[in-house]
C-alpha cells in the first residue's frame, strides 16, 4: 500500500470516526480529544491505525505514560478515544477492545478549594480589567466548567427567572444554574462598558466567535498573580469553590448535583471534605475531657 493510499484510508477512517462521534451525540470537545487521541497513534507508527495490531497500541500507551509522562486522566482520554474506534469504525468486539486497552486507576486527590476571603481578593484586586471580573464571576457565581462560560450567549441570561442557561455542558446535557443578583448586576455592567452582541464573552479578535478556552486561563493566571494567591489546579478551582462553599452555607447535595450537572451523586460527593479552616476550628475530644476535669 502506497503512502497516497494510506492517506486515503485515514481520511476514510477519520470521516467514519467522525460520523459515529456525532451519531452517539458527543460534544465537540469530544469529537477534538478522540480524533487527536487517534491520530497521534498513527503519527506515532506512521501507519493507518487499522494497521497497528494491540500489542503495538498497548506499546504507544507505555509510551505515553512513561516517555510522555501523562497524567492517569489524559491517558484515559486516549483510552476512551482509542476503544471509540475500534469498537465502532473497525468493528471490534467489546471484550477484545477492553482486554487490549485497560483503563488505568486515577489517584484520589482532595479538592482544591479558595476561600471566600480568596474569591474576594481574586475579584477585587485581582481583576483591572472589567471584562476579566465579569467573566472570573460568572465562572465562580454560577459553577461553570471553562467551556461552558465561554460558550454562554446573551440570551442564556434568564433575568426574569434569575437563571443561567447552561448550553451543550459535559455529556451533551442542558442544565440552568444560578444567576445570583451580584452577578446579574455585574453583568449588566459589563455590557454596558463593551456591548457584547451574540456571545456573552466574545472572542477579542473575532467577536462573531467565543472566548478561546487559552484565553480563559490566562485571565485567571494574571489575576492570581496581581493578587498574590497560589494556582490551585487552573480556574476549574473556582468551580470546586462554587460547590464547596454552597455545601459548607448548607445547601443540600442534591441541588449542588443539579447546579453542576452531575449525573451521579457521587461526582457531587468530592466536595463533602472539610476545610482546613473547618478542621482548624475542631476541639480535640481530649480538650473536652480537660474542660471536665476543671
Amino acid at each position: 500500500m502506497g503512502d497516497s493510499d494510506v492517506c486515503c484510508l485515514m481520511t476514510t477512517l477519520r470521516q467514519q470516526l467522525i460520523d459515529h462521534l456525532t451519531l452517539k451525540g458527543l460534544s465537540p470537545r469530544t469529537h477534538e480529544s478522540y480524533i487527536g487521541a487517534v491520530a497521534g497513534l498513527a503519527r506515532h507508527y506512521s501507519r493507518s491505525p487499522d494497521r497497528i495490531n494491540n500489542e503495538e497500541v498497548r506499546a504507544y500507551l507505555l509510551h505515553l505514560h512513561n516517555g510522555r509522562k501523562l497524567s492517569a486522566s489524559t491517558l484515559n482520554v486516549a483510552v476512551s478515544a482509542l476503544r471509540f474506534f475500534y469498537r465502532y469504525v473497525l468493528d471490534r468486539s467489546i471484550a477484545e477492545v477492553e482486554r487490549s486497552l485497560p483503563r488505568g486507576k486515577q489517584p484520589k486527590t482532595c479538592v482544591r478549594v479558595y476561600s471566600l476571603e480568596e474569591v474576594q481578593r481574586l475579584l477585587g484586586q485581582g481583576c483591572v480589567n472589567p471584562r476579566d471580573r465579569a467573566f472570573l464571576m460568572t465562572v465562580y457565581g454560577a459553577g461553570l466548567r471553562l467551556n461552558e462560560a465561554c460558550h454562554l450567549r446573551l440570551r442564556d441570561i434568564e433575568s426574569a427567572r434569575m437563571m443561567l442557561r447552561v448550553n451543550w455542558g459535559k455529556g451533551a446535557k442542558d442544565r440552568y444554574t444560578v444567576l445570583s443578583p451580584v452577578l446579574l448586576e455585574g453583568l449588566r455592567a459589563y455590557w454596558r462598558l463593551f456591548h457584547p452582541v451574540a456571545w456573552l464573552f466574545p472572542s477579542s479578535d473575532d467577536p462573531a466567535k467565543p472566548m478561546v478556552d487559552c484565553t480563559a486561563q490566562r485571565i485567571f493566571t494574571r489575576a492570581l498573580e496581581r493578587c498574590g494567591l497560589p494556582n490551585r489546579g487552573g480556574i476549574h478551582c473556582l468551580r470546586h469553590s462554587f460547590a464547596t462553599h454552597l455545601i459548607e452555607s448548607g445547601v443540600e447535595l442534591t441541588a449542588v448535583q443539579k447546579l453542576l450537572g452531575h449525573t451521579s451523586m457521587k461526582t457531587t460527593t468530592v466536595y463533602l471534605h472539610v476545610s482546613n479552616e473547618r478542621i482548624s476550628q475542631i476541639k480535640s475530644p481530649l480538650e473536652l475531657i480537660e474542660t471536665e476535669r476543671k
